[in-house]
C-alpha cells in the first residue's frame, strides 16, 4: 500500500503471493513444502506471464526465492532485487526467538501487531489496515490448513527447514562460484532487529565479488519491513535502480 501505487506510476507493478501465502493456493502434495517448489512456482508464472528480463524484488524470504529464480533461470530476470532476507545471508536468524515469544493465541490481530512491532524499528507504519490484511489471511482454511501441516504434522521440522538449509548453503556456495551474473541489488534496514545488518553486508559482500554489477543501499530508521518504514527512500532507490 505504500510502493506499489508509487511505483505503478514508473513501471508495470505485478504483485505475486508465494506458493501457499496470501491467496495462492497451498501446495498439493507434503513434499511441495519446499522453497525448491516456491521457486518452481514462481517460475512458471513468469513463463505463464509471457514475463522475461523481470526485475525481480524479494523480501525476507522472498529475497531466497528471487536470487535462487535468477540463478536457475538468469533468462526471465533482468536484475535481482534482494530487501533483509535473513533467509539467505549467511548466519543466524533471530526470527524463531520472536516467534516463540509471540503473545498467543498466535494468529490473533494482537498477536500479529506485537510480531511485527518487534520486526521494525517503531510501530508508526502499522496500520489498520495492514492488520486487517493478516488477520483475513490468517482466517483463511487454506492457511489453516497449512499451519496444521507444517506445525502440528511436522511438515516444517520434518522437510522444510532441513531442506532450506541445505539449499541455502548451495546457493551460497553457487555465489561465491561467481554463477550469479546477472545484476543484483541488496537493500536493508539498517536497524533490523531480526537480520542484522552485518549480515546483510556479508552477503553483498559475497556478491560484489563475483557479481560486478551490484549495489547495497542502507536504510536508516527502518528495520525488518524497511519499505514501509522508509517507502519514499525505498521506492526511490528501486525507481533509480531500474531506470539505470
Amino acid at each position: 500500500e505504500l510502493n506499489f501505487d508509487s511505483l505503478a506510476q514508473w513501471f508495470r507493478v505485478i504483485a505475486v503471493d508465494k506458493l501457499g501465502q496470501g491467496h495462492t493456493d497451498n501446495p498439493k502434495r507434503d513434499e511441495d513444502y519446499t522453497m525448491a517448489a516456491v521457486v518452481r512456482h514462481a517460475a512458471g508464472f513468469l513463463r505463464k506471464m509471457g514475463l522475461n528480463e523481470v526485475h525481480v524484488v524479494g523480501h525476507s524470504r522472498g529475497g531466497y526465492l528471487v536470487t535462487r529464480l535468477t540463478l536457475e533461470h538468469p533468462e526471465l530476470i533482468g536484475s535481482c532485487i534482494i530487501v533483509d532476507s535473513g533467509t539467505l545471508s549467511p548466519g543466524p536468524s533471530k526470527t524463531e526467538q520472536i516467534m516463540a515469544a509471540a503473545p498467543k493465541p498466535r494468529l490473533s490481530r494482537e498477536s500479529q501487531r506485537w510480531v511485527i512491532e518487534h520486526y521494525s524499528y517503531d510501530g508508526k507504519h502499522i496500520t489498520d489496515s495492514l492488520l486487517d490484511g493478516a488477520a483475513e489471511i490468517a482466517q483463511l482454511p487454506k492457511y489453516q490448513e497449512a499451519v496444521k501441516k507444517m506445525e502440528e504434522q511436522g511438515l516444517k521440522k520434518s522437510r522444510f527447514l532441513p531442506q532450506l538449509a541445505l539449499e541455502k548453503e548451495e546457493t551460497l556456495n553457487w555465489i561465491m562460484q561467481g554463477k550469479l551474473k546477472t545484476p543484483t541489488l541488496v537493500i536493508w534496514g539498517y536497524n533490523d532487529p531480526t537480520a542484522a545488518l552485518k549480515r546483510g553486508q556479508l552477503l553483498f559482500e559475497l556478491i560484489a565479488e563475483s557479481t560486478p554489477d551490484s549495489e547495497m543501499h542502507v536504510l536508516n530508521r527502518a528495520g525488518h519491513f524497511c519499505y514501509r518504514e522508509q517507502p519514499e527512500a525505498f521506492n526511490h532507490v528501486i525507481r533509480g535502480w531500474v531506470d539505470r
